[in-house]
């Protein structure tokens, strides 16, 4: 859906959803947030479903492009294409984007069209870093096991609190960084 007519209730939908989980995506609430009537909004969606359902279209489609930028190697090599990967999501924690994919995997939990998005995303990252693995010299099914072994440290080190600071946490980051890139 790019057609840009519903993209304000979208993104009210995405900021919703990360301070309070898909229970709180309600047309109402977004109307309120956006100072706005709810009758604009069912100008652009027949009703909340269809919003929740472009929502996860958009969050699907926005994470595959995302990771396909991400790994596209552009002529550097995949040893350093992966180090640059794990410096961004180590590096930049975006805690708006981290709570919208962790309320979109509870979503998920309940729910097929969103666990079905959420298989399709992690399938597009674990496909793209296995690619990356595969051209350092891994063969298949050990390129797919780092790939699996580096989105278990993205989104774990994402949600562990450090108790001795930054400094110690990047330590922490760039040590176990060298294990995932030898």
């Amino acid at each position: 859906m790019s057609d840009g007519k519903g993209d304000v209730w979208v993104e009210a939908g995405f900021a919703e959803l990360a301070r309070t989980g898909v229970e709180g995506v309600r047309v109402e609430v977004l109307a309120k947030n956006l100072g706005v009537t709810k009758g604009g909004f069912y100008r652009r969606f027949a009703d909340r479903a269809a919003l929740l359902e472009t929502m996860l279209e958009r969050w699907r489609e926005g994470r595959a492009a995302s990771i396909a930028q991400q790994t596209s190697l552009d002529g550097e090599a995949p040893r350093e294409r992966l180090k640059a990967m794990i410096q961004l999501y180590s590096e930049r924690l975006n805690p708006e984007g981290m709570a919208i994919e962790l309320a979109i995997r509870q979503w998920a939990r309940s729910d097929e069209n969103a666990a079905a998005a959420v298989a399709s995303v992690d399938a597009a990252r674990l496909k793209h870093v296995a690619e990356l693995y595969r051209a350092t010299g891994l063969e298949a099914e050990a390129a797919e096991a780092q790939a699996f072994l580096f989105y278990c440290f993205i989104f774990g080190q994402s949600l562990l609190f450090v108790e001795r600071g930054p400094r110690k946490r990047s330590q922490l980051v760039a040590k176990s960084a060298e294990k995932l890139l030898d």
